[in-house]
């Protein structure tokens, strides 16, 4: 029976993951609650024997001199005689071991070792997550009581409020999100979690769970400004020259961030490099929008900056969310104006205008760098050099001497259709189909399968051509002419 008991209490403490001796210490004060329900001693000491399971109960009296309620004290002259040693204020214990503690005792011990279990249970779920708040875990949805979600985290299951959950976001039942520890707190009903999707910080350890520089303490994320469902900046500085801060972020073709994007649900993220100056801060934090200068006031923590006429509507951005994450990042109040009203208030001087000699001397520069630019390349003779293969390898005297110039003459083109046929059947229309004959098939590739019927066609179109070579051109020209007229 005590060996079971012991090797029940080995079972408890693999499945529920509590030490043996808190459950040890448990069933030690239900019996003790057990004992006093029956018996008249109210100070008892239980100890269970660690491996055989025995059980056996003391009744604790103090010494004194003059004992006034026997149950609690005993007189010193009495404590001497089990013990000489003995002095007052000692403690002597009697064993009074009962052979059973009957079935009130019975169902409250059972009552007082259940209820010690459950405590430390909660004790070890808290200690377990309080080392957690503010950082990530991952936990299925279970389901939605009103607008809030209830997520299973395991060991128990916390609370994801719709004040922390990104505007539009729904959950499936069974789905797996990635949510950020709030706060954890003791209640009597066990540790409460409070989870946020909405949090800054839930932004930085998604970039610490992707981006390897971050976990490794190279590249460090200064500040975080985030409009959650819409829009993140981030401000990242290198404390390695080498590494690319923002660079790492994004990660190779953005799949770094992408991942932080889709976890999510599609919110836009802004990485800048931070800097300790304010001025370049300021600059880098109006991303995308171009700044033209930064005005700081530092006493008052104030920045005006001045951007181009068409960025002034990318620096504010859309409902001036541009400028309201850029104020949270650098946590400086930034006013934006164009350059138009910064050159009105006398912010920023105008630049003046070119006069025409000014420009006449501008211009005339670049047209003397174009004249020396093309006067080298032809004194060095890059024209001859890249066409010289192409010159040396064709004769076109022949061909600008004059074999065309018998056609420049377009009368002579009017006899054409007098041209002698006779050859190709007697008539026009014999030589139009002996043409075209050749013309459809000439260079098709595998048109002729017999190897010797091939070269029979290529034989006789050398002898077609070498005939009809004068008179190519002005042919197709007239067959042209003449099929239009048939149209007509």
């Amino acid at each position: 029976m005590n060996m079971e008991f012991i090797e029940a209490i080995h079972e408890l403490e693999k499945e529920k993951g509590i030490s043996s001796e808190i459950l040890f210490e448990a069933i030690e004060a239900a019996l003790i609650s057990a004992y006093r329900k029956n018996y008249s001693s109210q100070n008892v000491r239980i100890h269970i024997d660690r491996s055989s399971g025995e059980i056996k109960v003391f009744s604790r009296k103090t010494v004194t001199e003059n004992v006034t309620d026997p149950r609690l004290e005993i007189s010193l002259e009495d404590a001497r005689e089990i013990n000489p040693n003995y002095m007052v204020g000692d403690i002597v214990e009697f064993e009074e071991t009962p052979r059973e503690f009957g079935r009130i005792a019975a169902q409250t011990a059972k009552q007082v070792v259940v209820q010690r279990i459950r405590e430390a249970e909660r004790g070890l779920i808290y200690d377990e997550y309080i080392n957690k708040e503010g950082d990530i875990v991952t936990g299925i949805v279970q389901r939605y009581d009103q607008r809030n979600v209830i997520v299973d985290l395991g060991k128990v299951e916390a609370l994801l409020p719709g004040s922390e959950q990104i505007p539009g976001e729904t959950f499936q039942p069974f789905e797996r999100i990635k949510t950020y520890v709030v706060e954890v707190k003791k209640t009597t009903k066990g540790p409460q979690i409070l989870l946020s999707r909405t949090h800054p910080g839930l932004v930085k350890r998604l970039f610490e769970l992707e981006v390897p520089e971050i976990h490794d303490g190279i590249v460090e994320i200064k500040a975080i400004a985030r409009e959650a469902g819409a829009r993140s900046k981030i401000a990242v500085y290198s404390k390695d020259k080498n590494v690319d801060p923002v660079g790492a972020c994004v990660g190779p073709k953005g799949s770094r961030v992408q991942n932080i994007v889709n976890e999510l649900k599609g919110e836009k993220m802004d990485i800048i490099n931070w800097s300790p100056d304010p001025i370049e801060f300021v600059s880098n934090a109006l991303s995308p929008a171009k700044v033209l200068a930064v005005y700081p006031k530092e006493e008052e923590k104030m920045a005006l900056v001045v951007v181009p006429d068409y960025q002034l509507s990318l620096a504010i951005g859309r409902e001036g969310q541009n400028a309201r994450l850029a104020a949270k990042l650098t946590g400086w109040k930034i006013d934006i104006k164009n350059e138009s009203q910064a050159i009105a208030q006398g912010l920023i001087p105008a630049e003046p205008e070119q006069t025409d000699e000014q420009l006449n001397e501008y211009y005339s520069d670049y047209d003397e760098y174009d004249d020396n630019y093309y006067s080298d390349y032809n004194e060095d003779g890059y024209v001859d050099a890249d066409y010289s293969e192409y010159e040396d390898g064709y004769d076109y005297s022949e061909y600008e001497e004059g074999d065309y110039t018998e056609y420049e003459d377009y009368e002579d083109y009017a006899n054409y259709d007098e041209l002698d046929y006779e050859n190709y059947g007697g008539s026009e229309e014999g030589y139009e189909e002996y043409y075209d004959e050749y013309e459809e098939g000439a260079y098709e590739e595998g048109y002729y399968s017999d190897a010797d019927e091939y070269q029979d066609y290529q034989d006789d179109l050398g002898s077609f051509e070498e005939y009809y070579s004068e008179y190519e051109e002005p042919e197709i020209k007239a067959k042209s002419k003449r099929k239009t007229s048939r149209k007509k």
